[in-house]
């Protein structure tokens, strides 16, 4: 039986509206918590130019607020440590690159725009989408508008943080850890993540009161790496499977 052209066309034109509408939900969110850093950066010592090239540049949460704690809490001598945590945890964008790769295509000018918008919540949005105009739009459409969002806000945290204080003290802290613990737990649905987390997770909290700042979670992603790395519990039986077209492009059966 074959489908009517039309009802393709407005399925697939459905998907990429969802797509876009998903993308827009997921970047004002991210967006606002880019006030915390921006006012933690402040609070930890840095101009509000450094916080906006900060954010401009690096252009990923996790890494930012690392680098922000770890010379907030140890100062001009804590920074070769900030730097390394900020990189490792900078390292799962290359895989996310990996992953993204056939959803963003071939061309130069293409990959290398693409580099700067690959992140957690992009890549999520991306490949919850099923049809790949979708997932493309839903790259671009969250990756663009988190990092126009993303730098407003933190121009604004870091202007505000002297009218606001100590950042802490509203829990704006603890913004971060929130907004990637959202994401990570719907990916806790089989034993090897689940071990990957827990055991980072116990590692760093052992570490922190013993060790200066920034070297638990160096020895806690190192920990998770080895764990993941040698996935000591075997494959998990219940891997999603990759959308055709998907699978296609990447030459699986």
């Amino acid at each position: 039986m074959t489908l009517d052209p039309r009802f393709d066309d407005a399925h697939g034109a459905g998907e990429a509206r969802r797509a876009v509408r998903e993308g827009l939900g997921v970047a004002i969110a991210t967006s606002a918590y880019g006030i915390s850093f921006g006012a933690l950066a402040v609070a930890s010592g840095l101009d509000v130019w450094q916080t906006c090239v900060l954010s401009l540049v690096m252009f990923t949460g996790g890494s930012q607020f690392a680098f922000v704690g770890i010379v907030g809490a140890g100062g001009l001598a804590a920074a070769p440590a900030a730097i390394a945590s900020a990189a490792l945890l900078g390292i799962r964008n290359v895989a996310y690159g990996i992953r993204m790769s056939p959803v963003i295509g071939a061309g130069f000018w293409r990959r290398t725009a693409a580099a700067q918008f690959t992140i957690d919540e992009s890549t999520a949005v991306s490949l919850a989408q099923r049809t790949s105009r979708a997932r493309t739009l839903g790259f671009w459409v969250t990756g663009i508008g988190i990092y126009i969002g993303w730098n407003l806000s933190t121009l604004a945290g870091a202007l505000l943080g002297d009218v606001l204080g100590d950042p802490r003290a509203y829990g704006l802290d603890a913004a971060a850890a929130a907004a990637f613990l959202a994401l990570l737990w719907p990916r806790l649905r089989s034993r090897q993540p689940i071990v990957v987390g827990i055991a980072a997770a116990v590692v760093a909290t052992v570490l922190t009161p013993v060790l200066m700042p920034g070297i638990p979670v160096i020895v806690a992603a190192a920990v998770a790496i080895l764990v993941g790395w040698t996935n000591w519990l075997g494959k998990d039986d219940g891997v999603d499977a990759e959308p055709d077209d998907v699978a296609e492009r990447e030459g699986l059966p």
